[in-house]
């Protein structure tokens, strides 16, 4: 792959689709989907090959010379009299441990979502270029490594998703398209007015030794926190540090999306097509935690130190919330969505916990969550294509008529639950030893355990209510899952077990680089707090 920009071609293949797309006349069905289903194998072969040429022993994170597949070059320069002097946009790609994971995850979700979408019913043409444009934003976000570029990417994927849901949505899709276009244009502004202060915070030396203002994440990360004195900034005195960092966590944590910041998501998976569903919860709620790993920690280690007790908190209460919440639901669908609010939580308290088990665990249940969540709602989109309601109190018995179906169900519910053997347990196990090592927020850990424990409670009763007890006669003609679901349920089932069984297939891709965040994080926190 030397010479090869294999990100540029995983991230622009579904424009390049898209664009195939627009030009096929609306009534060439098949070569639409076709289409959308080729971009989209395609793009996990390439994601396959960058795994088979990934080096383990890199760490990335804050040494750009150890991040891979990268390009770069200036995409935008301006000449400018004042004191800004020189302003410059790279083009700037890589990825490391952290990241690969995600761009796997990104492109194995896109496939499936596709394969879901094959019964959309109205505007085939709208939805799949919108939807393989939604697919270039996602993998863009998670290759980025200039702010700028970055950004374009997180606000690419707005107008899609937006009308995905709008116009192939439910009974409220209006009302749930808006609601998520507003929460998710707050946080972007967040993001941008913190990006424009860190531009003005760090310098690159170009080749002539001349120094510029610079958006490039990995400058930021090294030099926001000093000036050439190695002191703190008088720029960026620690209290516009501080404003500076709750900016842009809250603007990352609408995504994810933390408590407070929850609402849009039930809305939006509720109304939303399954497909979309599945891309939601995913593949972008998995954006706000990378963003917060891989800007908000490295760019204000010491900020994060001082701050992580209350991270972990707001992670314990989307935990124990979101449970609670989806303990109540009756609405199989809204049920899975609160279930994402609380399993989000796990990440955020790994993350908080700032050692390398809890972290690790935290990547890795963001890719396990990804899975699972993505076939919850896949298990949903079939039943509701079949009965044309969610209202887990309408079934009953179902394992009797549909038993393929019901065993895809139960490998989905278990891990879910955090079933050893199943892939959920591991990265759970990870979070809570990361984070019970931590005393400043052992209690929060301890508190959060309650979440299994709730967890299994809804899931276990869903699946009572729904799959056993008496057979409602009603949905005698209720037919089993055909083909093309099972190529939807088979490959996520695969990865569930085999990430269950043999977690260190994607723990040794994330271990090096997550080690080297840790280590920068306590290291640059240590110092900037001693400083003061």
């Amino acid at each position: 792959m030397e010479g090869m920009p294999i990100l540029s071609l995983i991230t622009f293949l579904p424009v390049l689709g898209m664009v195939i797309i627009l030009l096929l006349p609306s009534r060439n069905e098949a070569g639409i989907k076709y289409t959308a289903l080729g971009i989209t194998l395609l793009q996990v072969i390439l994601a396959v090959m960058m795994l088979s040429g990934f080096n383990y022993n890199l760490p990335g994170v804050t040494d750009e010379s150890t991040f891979q597949f990268v390009e770069k070059f200036r995409w935008i320069e301006i000449q400018e009299v004042s004191w800004l002097g020189t302003v410059k946009v790279d083009y700037f790609l890589g990825v490391d441990g952290i990241s690969m994971p995600m761009v796997l995850l990104t492109a194995i979700v896109s496939l499936i979502a596709v394969i879901s979408s094959w019964k959309i019913p109205k505007a085939i043409k709208g939805f799949f270029a919108l939807f393989l444009l939604l697919d270039t934003g996602m993998m863009g976000v998670f290759v980025a490594l200039d702010l700028f570029l970055f950004y374009i990417f997180w606000e690419l994927m707005l107008l899609p998703m937006y009308f995905l849901i709008g116009i192939w949505g439910g009974p409220r899709k209006e009302y749930a398209a808006i609601k998520f276009f507003i929460y998710t244009l707050l946080g972007s502004v967040f993001i941008l007015l913190v990006m424009i202060g860190l531009y003005f915070s760090a310098t690159e030396t170009l080749a002539d030794g001349s120094k510029v203002f610079t958006f490039n994440i990995i400058e930021l990360a090294n030099q926001a926190n000093y000036n050439s004195d190695g002191i703190l900034s008088p720029f960026n005195p620690q209290n516009w540090r501080y404003i500076a960092y709750i900016a842009l966590f809250v603007g990352f944590a609408i995504k994810i999306p933390m408590f407070p910041f929850h609402t849009w998501l039930p809305d939006a998976h509720v109304e939303a097509p399954t497909p979309i569903s599945v891309i939601l919860a995913g593949v972008l709620l998995k954006m706000g935690t990378y963003g917060i790993l891989r800007i908000a920690f490295p760019v204000f280690p010491e900020v994060t130190r001082e701050l992580m007790w209350y991270i972990a908190l707001f992670g314990m209460i989307n935990i124990i919330y979101g449970a609670f919440v989806a303990l109540s639901q009756k609405d199989f669908k809204k049920l899975i969505a609160y279930s994402s609010v609380s399993h989000m939580g796990y990440v955020l308290l790994g993350m908080a916990s700032l050692t390398s088990t809890g972290i690790n665990g935290a990547i890795l249940q963001m890719f396990n969550h990804g899975t699972i969540t993505a076939m919850l709602f896949l298990i949903v989109g079939v039943i509701y294509d079949r009965a044309h309601t969610r209202g887990i109190d309408d079934f009953g018995g179902l394992a009797t008529k549909l038993p393929v179906y019901t065993g895809f169900v139960t490998v989905a519910f278990f891990a879910a639950i955090g079933l050893p053997g199943l892939s959920g347990f591991v990265s759970e196990a990870l979070v809570f030893v990361g984070a019970f090592s931590v005393e400043s927020i052992r209690v929060v850990t301890v508190i959060s355990t309650l979440g299994i424990l709730l967890g299994a409670a809804y899931m276990l009763w869903t699946l009572q209510r729904i799959f056993f007890g008496k057979f409602n006669e009603k949905w005698e003609g209720l037919t089993d899952i055909d083909s093309r679901e099972m190529a939807m349920f088979i490959p996520l089932t695969i990865i569930i077990i085999f990430l269950g069984v043999y977690p260190s297939a994607m723990i040794d891709i994330m271990n090096t680089s997550v080690s080297a965040l840790a280590e920068f994080m306590n290291s640059a926190g240590n110092n900037l707090l001693g400083g003061m």
